[in-house]
């Protein structure tokens, strides 16, 4: 791996634009900057709705938050800013063609980024995304680029994820909604964070089997269930209501990033698919069941070196991975095989009295 060192005293850019859970797995990698250089300055790019993923984190000394659906206009105008920046260094942990572009146009002086084909002459160095033969897990992708910088540490010093705290009213908010659903107290009760979204068709699981879990889980005594995702699941949330026990509670499209963190921290388990969600999850001490499909867990497992209750559930299929554009056996069985008496299986042990 090429090695460039880095005076202590530098101002370095941080690219990851989107989405939740590749945002949240560059975090051990910010920490692992700071830790190495203590006295360097830290920019985040982000785009402005994952903002609350880094704000606050004390790692960074500043957060650049960009809109989604840039226009070309746009896109110079970020140019220009960043380049009166006068960055020393530059790590592109996103290799996007925006941000691959936009670190090649920076002005900085060392610019990091993955050996993609097409745009690894972009950087000046250039760092190999996986290894020959096996799998690379993102997290430690992203710590790559920090060992590029001249960092040594092994794959097992690397970090946790890290979150910043919800803001008191971000708190009070989440912990009056679950006191309202009738749950005890924090990490307290037979309480599950179910994620009902997916990024795409190959993703998700599907109404019916996520009825069929609920109805499972709702036989547990006391049982809680809340209902999470985005304003794009408001009509399968709908849904699950219109047929589900009255245990449910939903949630989708109510909650912040930090706040959806806030409400899994306080809950008996979180499940759900390979997710953002489900990142925000391994960032929290709160069990996790999380169902996986197109996606390995040997890239995308939930990151917890410190030994986190996780349990994932997948089907072994020379169609896995792939690259989620069209499904080889035209019924996604990677994902629609795993069967809601599986994943009920794998988490009445988390909410046990």
């Amino acid at each position: 791996m090429p090695i460039k060192t880095l005076a202590p005293t530098s101002n370095i850019l941080l690219i990851r634009l989107r989405r939740i859970g590749d945002i949240v797995m560059t975090t051990p990698a910010v920490t692992l900057l700071k830790n190495h250089f203590p006295g360097v300055s830290v920019t985040y790019l982000v785009e402005e709705p994952f903002r609350r993923l880094v704000e606050g984190n004390p790692n960074l000394e500043k957060v650049i938050a960009v809109p989604r659906g840039q226009k070309t206009r746009d896109f110079f105008s970020l140019i220009r800013s960043v380049r009166r920046e006068k960055f020393d260094a530059i790590l592109d942990f996103h290799g996007g063609p925006r941000a691959s572009w936009l670190t090649f146009l920076s002005g900085a002086g060392l610019k990091v980024g993955y050996a993609i084909r097409g745009k690894g002459f972009l950087y000046d160095v250039r760092i190999p995304r996986g290894r020959e033969g096996g799998h690379v897990h993102s997290v430690v992708n992203h710590a790559n680029l920090v060992r590029a910088l001249g960092a040594q540490f092994s794959d097992a010093d690397i970090p946790p994820l890290f979150l910043p705290e919800a803001k008191p009213e971000e708190a009070s908010r989440v912990a009056d909604i679950v006191s309202e659903a009738g749950a005890r107290g924090k990490a307290r009760g037979k309480t599950v964070a179910l994620h009902v979204g997916a990024g795409n068709r190959f993703r998700d699981w599907g109404v019916s089997n996520i009825l069929g879990l609920v109805a499972l889980l709702s036989r547990i005594p006391e049982t809680k269930i809340f209902l999470i995702g985005g304003n794009d699941d408001q009509e399968i949330a709908r849904t699950l209501l219109g047929s589900a026990h009255e245990a449910v509670t939903s949630l989708v499209g109510r909650l912040n990033l930090i706040e959806i963190r806030e409400l899994i921290s306080r809950v008996s388990l979180f499940v759900g698919p390979d997710s953002g969600p489900m990142h925000i999850a391994a960032s929290t001490p709160t069990p996790i069941v999380a169902y996986f499909g197109p996606t390995l867990p040997e890239v995308f497992a939930p990151w917890r070196p410190s030994g986190g209750k996780t349990v994932i559930l997948e089907k072994s299929l020379e169609c896995r991975p792939c690259r989620q554009v069209q499904c080889a056996t035209e019924d996604y069985r990677c994902l629609q095989t795993i069967t809601p008496e599986e994943v009920f299986a794998a988490s009445a042990r988390f909410l046990k009295s």
